[in-house]
């Protein structure tokens, strides 16, 4: 899949932020291979795009997720395959690599690629060359690598759950995108740009925010970090029906993510959506904080069920992936739907 990459500022002017900012200038200027680490919403395909906004190539910017596609797929996803390579392989199919040719391809969660896949990608970094599936032909491998992960790359060679040779292979240049919770300084400034993204993109009225508002908003913790961030501010915004975003609203929100600790949100989660019930002595007292109020909620004057629904949908999907380390396989069978299907949906919605 081919992108058109947007100049999209890195927002912040913290310390670590005009750190980020110098690692990309640097390394973009050079042909080094990149590998981008950070916790879950850091920003790291934002990071990606930079360094090939700023680089010299002059091909498009080709993203895929190793985590995203099945297993017995991102071959033929990666290097592409000759017709008749496998059943239904009816035509020949370009992979990623030269779709990304005189360009960048950026290999986000690197940490989730088989290990079987892991050997022949090593092989296309040395060799610079690849081969189609199915077929014995070498072809030119012209494309900057940027690699991504959230995962602890050095644990998992410890392990033998990643080549090590590979991981000193794409090591060349690490860059670390940092948790929010250690530039909180930029959350004001982030929050004010992504107002302004959201009501362009949703074609809404910006809403205001009060300054208490904000505070409150700073002083949050953000596990989810820009991300997680993003998301309340979206809801917030769906919450306030146009009105402005005050201190209590966001205080409500955010004591409900802090009446549970970390390791029993996504069970906590699961609890409460498992059944709109109005009802509190149907569900158990942890999902009880979160049993809804019907009749109060067609009170809203400005409640439409068609985001409402989408939020919920978001909501499932995040606690899934959070529940099951963000293996996408693993959160589709949580959530009862297919691995593929689950992947579209979480393409569609950014997460």
């Amino acid at each position: 899949m081919i992108i058109t990459v947007k100049s999209q500022p890195l927002i912040g002017n913290s310390d670590l932020m005009q750190d980020l900012r110098h690692n990309i200038e640097m390394v973009a200027k050079t042909h080094a291979t990149v590998l981008i680490l950070g916790n879950t919403g850091t920003g790291k395909e934002l990071v990606a795009q930079q360094v090939h906004l700023l680089s010299a190539v002059k091909g498009p910017f080709v993203p895929i997720n190793c985590a995203a596609i099945p297993n017995e797929l991102l071959e033929s996803e990666l290097f592409g395959h000759a017709k008749g390579a496998f059943t239904g392989a009816d035509k020949t199919r370009l992979g990623r690599f030269e779709q990304a040719a005189n360009g960048t391809l950026f290999l986000d969660e690197i940490g989730d690629m088989p290990i079987a896949l892991q050997s022949k990608l090593l092989r296309v970094l040395e060799d610079k060359t690849f081969q189609k599936v199915g077929s014995g032909q070498d072809i030119p491998m012209t494309s900057r690598l940027v690699f991504a992960t959230h995962q602890n790359i050095e644990s998992q060679v410890n392990s033998g759950e990643f080549r090590a040779d590979l991981y000193y292979r794409i090591n060349v240049f690490p860059i670390n995108t940092p948790d929010l919770a250690k530039r909180q300084e930029d959350i004001p400034e982030i929050i004010e740009h992504l107002i302004n993204d959201m009501s362009q993109r949703l074609a809404h009225d910006k809403p205001l925010i009060s300054d208490e508002a904000k505070t409150l908003l700073r002083q949050y913790s953000w596990p989810g970090n820009v991300r997680e961030l993003r998301n309340h501010l979206e809801r917030l915004t769906i919450l306030s029906a146009g009105k402005k975003i005050d201190s209590e609203l966001v205080n409500t929100l955010l004591k409900n993510n802090k009446r549970i600790n970390q390791k029993e949100e996504n069970d906590a989660l699961w609890e409460a959506t498992a059944g709109f019930d109005t009802d509190p002595t149907s569900v158990s007292d942890t999902a009880e904080k979160y049993v809804i109020n019907v009749e109060k909620l067609l009170e809203n004057q400005g409640f439409k069920l068609k985001p409402y629904l989408a939020e919920v949908e978001r909501s499932l999907i995040e606690a899934a992936m959070k529940k099951n380390g963000q293996s996408v396989a693993a959160a589709a069978r949580s959530l009862g739907i297919q691995r593929t299907t689950l992947a579209e949906k979480i393409k569609k919605l950014n997460y």
